[in-house]
């Protein structure tokens, strides 16, 4: 397709529609049970107004920062998202090279229809691996091993799918995975007896040697768990509403998480991003990064990897708008002052 025609993540998914079979598409638009959550991640978002100061010379801004030890080109990262050959042939193959022409890091889900090996083969930036931990730990220990001595350079635990959600949309629409359509390092869908706790957590920061990060904080008192249980970041999700409906929009959460960790490790989050004002607006209240999934995998349903590398484009060059108009040349610069109170 022409992507030209494509000038904001919202263009992506009108033309993904046409492209994606209905079982897919109403895999990745859909969420929990009545989708408040789902449009409460927008409305928080357009209901923050932003403060801009002017004349203050600003050129190009710089959007690089530093994360675990990790330089990046900028803050927007690609969220875990499952069964990316759903969406297009070359499935994780082609994220990661669009990723890799967007100076992304990508974040591989658990449930990748390509094995490991041959995504970092693909790679040309920073990967990092999403974990949903099974019953069988020392499964989980393995796979654990295997992201790390593949150069995955972090791990995000899920925390927050202890029971699949009520996905009635996604019920709706006969959501099966195609026979040929595997995923090659988790043994079927979750239906996991053996609760995850603190302790498990625990448990695999004592062999992880990359950085621990908990993906699905919503709660200041779970980020100082996490901070005590040894995580070496935070990731406040709502899991993009699919999970639990009703809890609040995750930007919402963002800035109490922020304030009970008080910058002891990063803290990141997803969730409703789809402009380049939502970005800064996530970095002012308290996030060092953001993270992108239904956007990027319309991008993929569209264009393949030229779609995914396209979305990412797209919100950085609104961020670096948005940064000249309100005054931040740098991303450290962008604080609690650029929302309007």
């Amino acid at each position: 397709m022409d992507l030209s025609e494509c000038l904001n993540l919202a263009d992506f998914e009108e033309r993904a529609v046409e492209r994606m079979s209905k079982m897919a598409y109403e895999y990745v638009a859909s969420g929990a049970a009545d989708e408040l959550t789902i449009r409460w991640n927008r409305q928080a978002f357009d209901a923050i107004k932003l403060n801009p100061t002017v004349l203050n010379g600003i050129g190009q801004p710089d959007t690089r920062l530093s994360l675990f030890g990790q330089e990046l080109s900028h803050p927007i990262l690609i969220a875990p998202t499952a069964y990316h050959k759903l969406m297009h042939p070359e499935g994780e193959l082609a994220t990661a090279r669009g990723a890799g022409a967007a100076a992304a890091v990508y974040v591989v889900s658990s449930f990748t229809t390509t094995p490991l090996a041959e995504i970092t083969r693909e790679a040309t930036q920073p990967l990092w691996f999403q974990l949903y931990v099974r019953d069988d730990r020392e499964l989980t220990k393995s796979l654990i091993q295997e992201a790390e001595d593949r150069g995955f350079r972090a791990l995000c635990i899920t925390v927050d799918t202890a029971v699949p959600g009520v996905r009635n949309r996604q019920e709706k629409g006969g959501f099966r995975l195609p026979d040929d359509v595997i995923t090659h390092h988790m043994p079927g869908p979750l239906d996991e007896k053996k609760p995850l706790t603190w302790k498990d957590i625990e448990w695999i920061n004592s062999f992880a040697r990359t950085p621990v990060l908990l993906k699905g904080i919503l709660n200041a008192s779970d980020a100082e768990k996490a901070i005590q249980s040894g995580a070496s970041g935070i990731i406040v999700s709502n899991h993009g509403g699919r999970n639990l409906d009703t809890v609040p929009a995750t930007i919402d959460a963002l800035p109490r998480v922020a304030d009970q960790v008080n910058q002891r490790v990063p803290v990141l989050m997803d969730g409703g991003i789809r402009r380049g004002t939502d970005v800064l607006k996530a970095i002012a209240l308290g996030a060092s990064a953001v993270l992108v999934g239904k956007p990027v995998c319309f991008g993929l349903a569209c264009a393949g990897a030229e779609g995914v590398t396209k979305v990412v484009e797209i919100l950085r060059t609104e961020l670096e708008i948005a940064m000249i108009l309100t005054g931040r040349a740098t991303i450290s610069g962008i604080d609690h002052s650029v929302i309007w109170k």
